[in-house]
């Protein structure tokens, strides 16, 4: 195998173990989140200059800003979601996932999708700077 192919393919490897890095911790902060709260898990993966776009609202800019919204509010534990696709750079340090949520309340289940957009950090770990989603037409 010529050195051009064996980078190619090293690269494809890395990409394809970053792209579950960033799914595995989709799914850890999902995990915290209904052990701890929706904002203390947002929070936690959180980098800095975090932005967090929500429906009817203007976006938080910064992690401080999102924290001084949510202050004293840990966030429902109520709310689920899986990611269904991961992508990541070829420089292999800024990524995505997209999924879906599932809000289940005492007397209603609300539906739908989200975006997060991931960043390695210079000590190797994956933290959130952006993340959205909208809700979906019951039965999507």
């Amino acid at each position: 195998m010529s050195q051009d192919l064996k980078t190619i393919r090293a690269e494809l490897i890395q990409r394809a173990e970053a792209e579950k890095a960033i799914m595995d911790i989709d799914l850890q902060m999902s995990s915290m989140a209904q052990q701890e709260g929706f904002y203390t898990a947002l929070l936690h993966y959180a980098d800095d200059d975090f932005v967090k776009f929500d429906e009817g609202m203007l976006p938080a800019i910064g992690k401080s800003a999102f924290q001084n919204r949510t202050e004293g509010k840990p966030g429902t534990k109520a709310l689920e979601w899986r990611p269904v696709k991961a992508e990541v750079a070829a420089s292999g340090d800024l990524g995505y996932t997209w999924g879906n949520w599932k809000l289940t309340l005492q007397d209603t289940v609300m539906h739908g999708v989200y975006f997060s957009v991931w960043r390695k950090s210079a000590d190797n770990i994956w933290k959130l700077v952006l993340d959205g989603g909208n809700t979906t037409p019951p039965g999507q």
